[in-house]
This record gives C-alpha cells, sequence and structure tokens, in this order.
C-alpha cells in the first residue's frame, strides 16, 4: 500500500495516521472509538510492510548517545499537568538507536488530537547543532508518570520505546526486564523479526481514575495487530492486555507475551568469574505455572552457546521472568540496585490450548545486552488471513502473584564438586511446606544423561527451610537436563526445580 493509498483509508476512517510518514506531522484532531485500531491494523495487514521513516536533515541523523540525551522534554509541557489527575505523559524525540518515528494521539472525550514533536515540547542543548525550527521532528515512543511512590511527586513507572517494547515497574522499583507486543521467528534460521507499535492512541483517565488506557498499532513483514492496554501502577503495577493479530502471512513461529531481560552471571552459574559482584542479572529464573497446577523453577544460566527449551504445556495457567535474591549483598552493586528490578509475571485470559513456554539464554560477556527471551508458543501458529485474539494480564512486582502452598525455590549455588569431573548443586528451598521444618522431606533428583550422588537433605536455619545438595558426574557428555523435587511420602511439596548444565 502506497502513502497515498493508506491516506485515503485515513480520511474514509477519520483518522490522519500517515503510512511513511515522509513529512513532519501537522496536528490533527478526528474521531476516535474502539474499533478505529482493529480497522486500521485490518486494512493495513492487505498490503505490503512498508517501514515507517521521517526525512530528517543530515544533523539529525545520526546522532550519538551524548547527543540523543541532549534532546530533552520539556517537563513543564508535560501532558495533563494541573488537570487534577493522577497521570501525566511525557514524550520522547527519535534519535540514537530510536530512528523509527511513532504517531501520537491523545484521546478525550471520542475525539483524537495527533501531538506534534517540535521546540514546543522539546528543548535542544548544545550538543545538537544545525536542527532546524522543526526539531526533533518525530516521537519515538512515551513514558506515564504518577504518584505511585509518594503522594506529592509524579514517578515514571511505564515506557514505550523502540520496537514492540516497554517496560514498567511497581511500587519502590527500578526499570529492569522489558516485554514486547510480540516475538516472531526468535533464535530460528532466517533471523528475527522485530514487529514496532507506529502509533498509539492514549486515553485520558477521568479524575478519580486508577488506570490509564493505551492503544497501540502494531506492524511488521508478517502481521500487523491492534492492542490495548490497561496499565495500573501500584505496589504491583498491572497491565491487562487485548490483542488481535492479522496475519500477512502463516505465523508459524510466533511467540505471544514475550519476555525479555538480562542474566551474566550469578551463583547457579559461573563461566564468567571475574567480576567483583556475586551476581549481575535483572532475573534469576523462569517460573511456570502449568496446566496440571504444577510450579515449575527453571534457574537462568549464561552458556557459551545458544540454548533453546521448551517446557510443553496445555492451557498454562501463568509464566514469568522473576529476580528472587533481592538482597543488596547478593550483588553489591550500589549503582544498578539489581535487587530493585521486578519480575514479571504473565497470567493468560481464557484457555491458550496447547503450545508451549520457550526459554530462549543467548552468550554475552556484558550486562548491557539482554540475552534471555521467554514467551508462550501456541502449538498450530496463527494462519495467514484470519483474526488470532488472545489476551493477558501482566505483573510487574516482588512476589508472583498464584496461591502455592509449597516450598519455592529460594537459591541455587554451583561450584566444584568432591571428585575429578564432578559438579556441585546446592538447592535452598523455603515457604510454608519446610517452613519450619518438622519432617525433614525426601529429595528426588535425577539426571539425563549423567548420574547423581551424595543427595543429602539438611534443615537450614538461616532461611527456616531446608538445603539440598548433590553431586552431578555429566559422564562425559556437554549437557545434562537435571530436575529435582521434594517429596513427603507420596506428595510432592515443592516446586519441580530444573536446570540445564552445560560443559563451560
Amino acid at each position: 500500500m502506497t502513502a497515498g493509498a493508506f491516506a485515503m483509508l485515513g480520511a474514509s476512517m477519520r483518522t490522519g495516521v500517515s503510512h511513511a510518514l515522509a513529512e513532519p506531522v501537522a496536528d490533527a484532531t478526528t474521531a476516535f472509538n474502539a474499533g478505529l485500531v482493529q480497522n486500521l491494523a485490518q486494512e493495513l495487514a492487505k498490503s505490503d510492510f512498508a517501514n515507517p521513516s521521517l526525512s530528517l536533515p543530515d544533523s539529525f541523523k545520526q546522532l550519538s548517545y551524548d547527543q540523543f540525551r541532549d534532546v530533552r522534554f520539556r517537563t513543564d509541557q508535560a501532558i495533563w499537568r494541573g488537570d487534577k489527575i493522577d497521570f501525566e505523559l511525557q514524550l520522547l524525540p527519535m534519535g540514537w538507536l530510536y530512528n523509527t518515528p511513532v504517531e501520537i494521539w491523545l484521546v478525550d472525550s471520542g475525539k483524537a488530537l495527533r501531538l506534534k514533536a517540535d521546540s514546543n515540547l522539546f528543548s535542544l542543548g548544545p550538543l545538537v547543532k544545525d536542527a532546524g525550527p522543526g526539531a526533533p521532528y518525530g516521537f519515538s515512543g512515551f513514558r506515564v508518570h504518577g504518584p505511585i511512590n509518594r503522594p506529592e511527586y509524579f514517578d515514571e513507572y511505564i515506557v514505550f520505546q523502540g520496537a514492540s517494547y516497554f517496560r514498567a515497574v511497581g511500587r519502590g522499583q527500578l526499570y529492569g526486564l522489558s516485554a514486547r507486543g510480540l516475538a516472531v521467528n526468535t533464535a530460528r534460521a532466517g533471523g528475527e523479526e522485530f514487529p514496532l507499535f507506529r502509533a498509539f492512541w492514549i486515553e485520558k483517565p477521568a479524575q478519580g481514575a486508577r488506570s490509564i488506557v493505551v492503544h497501540a498499532l502494531l506492524d511488521s513483514v508478517s502481521t500487523t495487530g491492534a492492542y490495548r492496554f490497561v496499565v495500573e501502577p501500584g505496589e504491583a503495577t498491572t497491565v491487562d492486555v487485548e490483542a488481535t493479530l492479522y496475519p500477512r502471512r502463516q505465523l508459524t513461529h510466533v511467540g505471544l507475551a514475550p519476555l525479555t531481560s538480562m542474566y551474566l552471571h550469578g551463583p547457579g552459574h559461573h563461566r564468567i568469574d571475574d567480576d567483583f559482584r556475586p551476581a549481575v542479572h535483572d532475573s534469576d529464573g523462569l517460573a511456570i505455572f502449568n496446566g496440571n497446577s504444577e510450579c515449575i523453577w527453571r534457574p537462568l544460566t549464561n552458556p557459551r552457546t545458544l540454548q533453546i527449551s521448551a517446557f510443553l504445556d496445555k492451557n498454562v495457567k501463568g509464566f514469568g521472568l522473576c529476580q528472587r535474591a533481592r538482597s543488596f549483598h547478593s550483588y553489591e552493586d550500589l549503582e544498578a540496585r539489581y535487587e530493585k528490578r521486578p519480575s514479571l509475571w504473565i497470567e493468560p485470559k481464557g484457555t491458550w490450548g496447547s503450545g508451549y513456554v520457550e526459554l530462549i539464554e543467548i552468550p554475552t560477556s556484558v550486562e548491557i545486552h539482554d540475552n534471555i527471551a521467554a514467551y508462550w508458543k501456541p502449538a498450530s501458529g496463527a494462519p495467514a488471513g484470519q483474526p488470532y485474539s488472545f489476551g493477558y494480564r501482566m505483573y510487574w512486582t516482588e512476589t508472583l502473584p498464584i496461591a502455592w502452598a509449597g516450598a519455592s525455590t529460594a537459591a541455587t549455588r554451583v561450584g566444584r564438586g568432591k571428585r575429578e569431573g564432578t559438579t556441585m548443586f546446592v538447592v535452598d528451598f523455603t515457604g510454608p511446606a519446610v517452613s519450619p521444618v518438622r519432617q525433614l522431606p525426601v529429595a528426588v533428583v535425577t539426571a539425563n544423561p549423567g548420574t547423581v550422588s551424595d543427595i543429602t537433605v539438611h534443615e537450614n536455619p538461616e532461611s527456616n527451610g531446608v538445603r539440598v545438595s548433590f553431586e552431578l558426574d555429566p559422564g562425559g557428555t556437554e549437557l545434562c537436563e537435571l530436575r529435582l523435587a521434594l517429596r513427603l511420602g507420596d506428595q510432592q511439596i515443592s516446586e519441580t526445580w530444573l536446570y540445564r548444565w552445560t560443559k563451560s
């Protein structure tokens, strides 16, 4: 579809969304209703993908990181400031890594106003030269502020910026892992496809409202999509997501509710051992509450080669990337404060049928790169030409919102075994099932391949739980799948702990 054709589509729907964003946009006003974004996504899917672009002066095409930071939103122009609601918006400029423009519309009383990125909203510092009167020309995203931590100050708690990425925090937390609108062909031959949000419609909350509604138009080579986010900040910030995809082609490997995080090293994986900090990660494990009401904990690793793990399930009840180590002394990093990073839990709405949670672990040597991904992969994918709808709730939180009376994994530690070529594992469990310890449970440990030995269970008064230790002999193999669970009689009383050991 050409830009002109899309403009005609926009006119027929009483919207000004442009297809190529070939020129700086002027302010525009249009009617808005709940079906607008779905109609746009459905029509857009009938044409080939065209990447949004803006014609920029040379001085603004290759902004460095420092130059990008010198383009500042005028905080006195925060959207809805002084309107006596608990929400403000700040806009983010194009530049540096964020060279794809997005349209941003404000919705109020059934009307949408398109915002314009210029000197009214942004100031330019001395590092940005010869920018011209229209700078910064376009938006790359936005962030929402509100009194999440204290009533008199508006802190930032969610940001949408870059492709279909967004991040949020709960009360007292710092940004860590990210979410995405959709994952396509992650870690597959031919390269990953990164869908993008090309336009947002943000509804102005009413006085006294506790949540804000954001609509987004997703676009990529393989699919378009209409998304609706309901964001409610709090102790745990929740985001309700409703999405409908309109695939241009069959989505054979699509990931729903994708999460992206970073794991460099920690007590459970020592491939990098020259860091003064005991651990460096935004998340330390993947948690799954499967369709059989089994809780699974899979500690993350930073392997020397790409690792892909699939956890088969039917009607998964929830999954997430979690940060369980909450002590400063677990990290000893006064700047990053990894102990304050949120866990992110995904709770499907309705039944998602057969499929699997897929975990991707990518080797990395630096903490600036996200190297962990997790998402739900439907067994049947999504066929071309047919709408595909799904919904879920996200919890950006410190503790998972599931009722679980069993023991949970508190820590995983790995070191050299007593015998040559073996590895020692020490796993601590806490929770109602083992706190206090009335009777020591039995640890059932298996390895495939490999052999485990010296399995012991001790009371751990320091954590008010139990500690399990054992040794693994891989028998010359380079990869072993480990499984551990605590049992009392014929009943499992703990999460199922899983670990993929690989030769370092």
